[in-house]
């Protein structure tokens, strides 16, 4: 206490900490003020979940209110994809116009529109292939649930409470789509509606089975326990079926994406060969005519052979 040196400096320490503190609250605070300006004139940035900030919130806005847009927004929540509907359409544009010039300058100008039907031809596809990977997902889930809804049963808790216990303790995609059922069934929704809601949102025969088993025991009142657990050792062996004969056309599926690829490969070897083949070729009526005729065959045989190998088990 009677150095002067030590007093004056732990003094400036002291002023430098409070000082510190003081010019971080207000600016927390500073921050905080504008947040809750921003959320109550509507000008706030619209966040995910994960906290990302949402991109083309006024495109969206505007797409969002034709039947296009509402149609894309539908797709993307069967999904699971965390975009909104202008993300997507955004993006799908972006791709589109590359895909345009990249055909129109590589091949021909012929070339630059049907590569931007071909994008929006893909972009489709994708949300399907998306749609059907989650429903693939959530009936290999399906085991699970029923198993967690026929335990949550027997020990005498009440299917809207099964329905909340097993959105808790799967993952996504059943978790998610479990926790939408239990908020509308809090939200007073009958099981009857939610149930046939999450059954249009993922078709699927295995989804439907349990939907309906859950359903008709939720009305006539009777033990759901043993037909869960029925189901439960059914749904298992579906499972193991479903993946063998994924398994068996695995090479099926393979050709018939890399026929068209092979048809692409073609047009570049040749217009790599002879510079401007592509070009005097699609100068005339009769060769676009040509060009067109060969893309349809080609296009014939992806859907053919995909058709050739796709089972319903």
């Amino acid at each position: 206490m009677n150095n002067p040196s030590l007093l004056a400096l732990g003094a400036t320490i002291l002023c430098g900490t409070l000082a510190v503190a003081g010019v971080h609250t207000f600016a927390s605070g500073r921050a905080q003020r504008q947040a809750l300006v921003d959320r109550l004139a509507g000008t706030a940035p619209a966040r995910t979940l994960g906290g990302r900030v949402r991109r083309f919130t006024s495109i969206d806005r505007r797409l969002r209110r034709t039947r296009l847009g509402r149609t894309i927004n539908l797709r993307l929540s069967a999904t699971g994809l965390d975009l909104t509907a202008g993300e997507f359409a955004t993006y799908v544009a972006a791709v589109v116009i590359a895909l345009w010039l990249i055909a129109a300058a590589t091949l021909a100008p012929f070339f630059g529109p049907i590569a931007a039907l071909v994008g929006i031809w893909s972009a489709a596809v994708f949300l399907n292939w998306q749609r059907q990977k989650r429903i693939e997902a959530f009936i290999n889930q399906l085991p699970d649930v029923a198993r967690l809804i026929a335990n949550a049963t027997a020990a005498g808790l009440a299917l809207r409470t099964a329905l909340a216990l097993a959105a808790e303790e799967l993952e996504a995609p059943a978790g998610e789509e479990l926790a939408r059922v239990a908020d509308q069934l809090t939200l007073g929704r009958s099981i009857d509606d939610a149930l046939g809601e999450l059954a249009e949102r993922l078709p699927s025969r295995e989804l439907i089975v349990l939907v309906t088993t859950l359903v008709l025991s939720n009305r006539a009142g009777g033990s759901v326990v043993s037909s869960l657990r029925n189901l439960t050792q059914t749904l298992e062996d579906r499972k193991e079926t479903r993946r063998e004969v994924r398994t068996m056309l695995s090479e099926v599926n393979a050709t018939a994406f890399t026929v068209p690829f092979l048809g692409l490969g073609s047009l570049v070897l040749i217009n790599s060969s002879n510079d401007g083949a592509l070009a005097r070729v699609t100068g005339s009526p009769l060769g676009q005519a040509l060009v067109l005729i060969s893309l349809g065959l080609y296009t014939v045989g992806f859907f053919v052979i995909r058709r050739l190998g796709k089972i319903e088990v």
